[in-house]
């Protein structure tokens, strides 16, 4: 009974360090579609890469935590690639969809070849921070 306390203690602290982890990068991810500083042309195009991949990763692990972040990252890798690919598709049911803000955010409209180095560092990265989570609240004594 103790022993299930504390697994629930720290599969919720690790959950609520996702959904922090999701909150900011979301923020970020919005605030660099309309950043207009210096180095604006890579933040609008680039940044937001990075950021839309950690915010699926941590979805998915926010959800089923006992997944593996190494198999989440590699999975949603692949997923965005394939979304990527989507874009060079254009039926009129997905343009309808793409054209909306929300359409645009999560199926892009333009293929570029040069988002997918950004899908990687985004990935790695993230998997990295879960990790990071993972040893230090999953498999932390907190007694």
């Amino acid at each position: 009974m103790i022993k299930n306390r504390f697994k629930y203690k720290k599969i919720l602290t690790y959950r609520l360090c996702l959904l922090v982890t999701m909150v900011i990068v979301s923020v970020l991810g919005l605030a660099s579609k309309f950043y207009k500083g210096p180095g604006y042309d890579w933040v609008n195009g680039f940044a937001g890469d990075i950021f839309y991949e950690t915010f699926w990763i941590c979805a998915v692990v926010f959800v089923w935590p006992e997944l593996s972040p190494a198999k989440v990252s590699g999975g949603v890798f692949f997923v965005t690639c394939l979304v990527e690919f989507l874009q060079l598709w254009k039926p009129p049911f997905l343009q309808v969809i793409r054209a909306t803000f929300a359409g645009k955010l999560l199926l892009g409209t333009t293929f570029v070849w040069a988002d997918f180095p950004y899908y990687f560092i985004g990935c790695f990265l993230t998997w990295l921070w879960l990790r990071y989570l993972h040893k230090k609240l999953l498999l932390a004594n907190f007694s």
